[in-house]
């Protein structure tokens, strides 16, 4: 899959989310939701890998000489992703007793290079 015709944030956001979707379905979890919002923020895919819930933030990155796009998840957002998986949680009862995990895909580049990072923070650190 190529580089997105339109050249927008939302458009390479898009983009890059159907390129780790992709991803994903092809090694096994299955998509729960895409674009989850609450009030302090979105989580871009959430995902099933058996009985794991899996939280993933995708990054994109048109040229990863400056690092890659997972690089990018600071404490702020990592802040961010746990309360929104946290509203999940709490508004989803039956996901509440499964194990959680949060997960970054880094896409770099206009053909694209995919990386996964699983359990790539833990909420609070």
């Amino acid at each position: 899959m190529t580089a997105p015709a339109a050249d927008t944030a939302a458009g390479r956001g898009a983009w890059a989310e159907d390129v780790a979707l992709r991803f994903l379905l092809d090694r096994g979890l299955a998509l729960v939701t895409r674009n989850y919002r609450s009030r302090r923020g979105e989580i871009d895919l959430v995902m099933r890998e058996g009985e794991a819930l899996v939280f993933v933030e995708v990054r994109y990155r048109r040229n990863g000489a400056f690092g890659a796009g997972a690089e990018t998840v600071d404490w702020c957002k990592r802040s961010r992703l746990a309360a929104s998986a946290a509203h999940y949680l709490h508004t989803h009862p039956g996901a509440s007793r499964l194990p959680c995990r949060f997960d970054v895909i880094s896409v770099d580049g206009a053909d694209p290079a995919v990386q996964w990072v699983r359990a790539a923070f833990e909420p609070g650190g």
